[in-house]
């Protein structure tokens, strides 16, 4: 099994550690792709070592995308049609997906979220409703419909990664 994470300057360090380790964990092959292709740095200055572009992006060599939040990261993804295009094509394939924080935004400028049951960071909510999302306020929250999985804060690690995991 391979996944993908993508990652922009500025992401929330423990919402890319965590899940990294985690997919390392369960013998999930692990890709990050940024939006040159090189290093970027969180928030709080961890590195993300980088493997690729999202240029270089076959989203058909994946079988499930990850999301990670903090402000900046995700909204520069979103102006991005490459990172689009991946978030589509992994959504049409019913291939699943998580975002945690501000990852959904992501997902919303992607057109993917119309009807989808997914939660985020408080601060984003109406962005999420505005989309057609129908929003919870939950530490996790699964589309089983779409294999979407979201949730809204670093501190919900633990559920979205075990949640997300059993999806897989």
């Amino acid at each position: 099994m391979k996944s993908l994470i993508l990652v922009g300057p500025e992401f929330e360090d423990e919402e890319y550690i965590y899940p990294y380790h985690r997919f390392q964990e369960a013998g999930i092959l692990v890709n990050t792709a940024s939006l040159d292709g090189n290093i970027v740095y969180g928030k709080h200055g961890i590195p993300a070592r980088v493997d690729t572009s999202v240029l270089n992006i076959d989203p058909a060599l994946y079988d499930m995308l990850f999301i990670p939040g903090g402000l900046v990261s995700p909204d520069k993804l979103r102006q991005n049609c490459h990172v689009l295009g991946i978030v589509r094509y992994m959504f049409i394939n019913s291939k699943p997906i998580a975002a945690i924080c501000h990852g959904p935004w992501v997902m919303i400028s992607a057109g993917i979220m119309r009807g989808i049951h997914a939660t985020c960071y408080p601060g984003m909510k109406d962005d999420l409703i505005n989309a057609g999302a129908i929003y919870q306020d939950a530490p996790v929250v699964c589309d089983e419909e779409h294999k979407i999985v979201t949730a809204p804060h670093y501190r919900n690690n633990a559920d979205l990664m075990r949640e997300f995991l059993k999806r897989i």
